[in-house]
């Protein structure tokens, strides 16, 4: 199995995400990398890892996208950026998933470009694996920054993207979908909502998936739903919010255990303990969002990810791979009439 790997998109530079791709290589016997920027640069770096050892192919591309540039920019002159080349890689079929902790929006506008939407989807959507209080230990939550808008046609296809995901990716075989909203009753939210959950409803028996109908908030994070669907820009806020409660949390607990001499002598009695709770509240642990809905499969890091998030993202982007997810998905989501044109 191929990952292609854009080195240059993330906060850290090239060398935590060779340092990733490393971690990686010495877990999975079986998957190799190319990656993609300066060809010496990333050669140095590649040479210090042994676990690399000729298990890298290296495509050079010199310039790369930055955090700051806008989408429409980069779809017209980023031909020569890393992310360009490793999205490339996936469409030519040399490799089978491409990852890369850059520029959210540019990503998407390059891979709708290049490996272009599947048949009855019109908008894709990033699916996150959110902590929860499940069995798996994880929810699926979608969108969470493809798109800040979406209408009801549009949550309905997140819902059967999602729902796809959970069953293929958790192996979950009807998984339970739940439509985000202010409140769980049936008179509240807006005409899109209101639509949407008719629309999600019609289709559970067809889909083979359970509708719990609407969700608040703090289901995010428990046992009520598998799915939890919702637009780009309320997913975007919710996602973000959860990862800095997260980082408050540790932060706290590091503050408290060392207020004393008493204290810090139960933290070390309490270490295996905090050391399971770190892990999973960890995003690091869980780092990769899933680009649904396109003719390939593009994983997008954290662009703050260190060795340790890169290696995540790269793990999910090989079992995603191994399941051959994409193909899997669009047999659900092509089953759907494309949506009427409006006005």
């Amino acid at each position: 199995m191929v990952i292609s790997v854009d080195a240059m998109g993330g906060d850290k530079g090239p060398a935590a995400i060779v340092a990733g791709c490393a971690s990686s290589a010495q877990k999975n016997p079986d998957i190799g990398f190319i990656l993609h920027g300066p060809e010496a640069e990333l050669k140095e770096l590649v040479a210090r890892r042994r676990a690399l050892e000729g298990r890298v192919d290296i495509r050079d591309a010199a310039d790369v996208v930055s955090m700051d540039d806008k989408p429409s920019q980069v779809v017209r002159n980023g031909k020569g950026t890393s992310m360009w080349s490793a999205i490339e890689a996936v469409r030519d079929g040399t490799a089978t998933v491409a990852v890369s902790c850059g520029n959210t929006g540019a990503l998407m506008a390059m891979s709708m470009i290049r490996l272009r939407k599947l048949p009855g989807v019109n908008r894709p959507a990033i699916a996150v694996l959110y902590p929860s209080s499940n069995p798996q230990g994880f929810n699926v939550m979608l969108d969470v920054g493809a798109d800040v808008k979406a209408d009801a046609d549009d949550l309905l296809r997140y819902a059967l993207m999602g729902m796809s995901y959970a069953r293929n990716g958790l192996d979950l075989r009807r998984p339970r979908v739940g439509l985000l909203n202010v409140g769980t009753e049936e008179h509240k939210g807006n005409t899109e909502l209101k639509e949407a959950y008719e629309l999600i409803r019609d289709q559970r028996e067809t889909a083979g998936f359970e509708f719990v109908g609407f969700v608040e908030g703090g289901d995010i994070s428990g046992d009520l739903c598998d799915v939890i669907v919702t637009d780009g820009f309320t997913g975007n806020v919710a996602i973000k919010t959860g990862e800095g409660t997260a980082s408050l949390i540790g932060d706290r607990l590091r503050e408290a255990f060392k207020f004393s001499p008493l204290s810090r002598l139960a933290s070390l009695l309490a270490y295996t303990s905090l050391r399971r709770l770190q892990k999973k509240i960890d995003p690091r642990r869980v780092n990769g969002g899933v680009f649904l809905g396109l003719n390939g499969t593009v994983v997008k890091s954290h662009g703050a990810a260190d060795a340790t998030g890169v290696s995540a993202a790269i793990k999910l982007a090989a079992q995603l791979a191994d399941i051959k997810f994409t193909d899997k998905l669009a047999a659900h989501v092509a089953a759907l009439p494309a949506e009427e044109p409006t006005g």
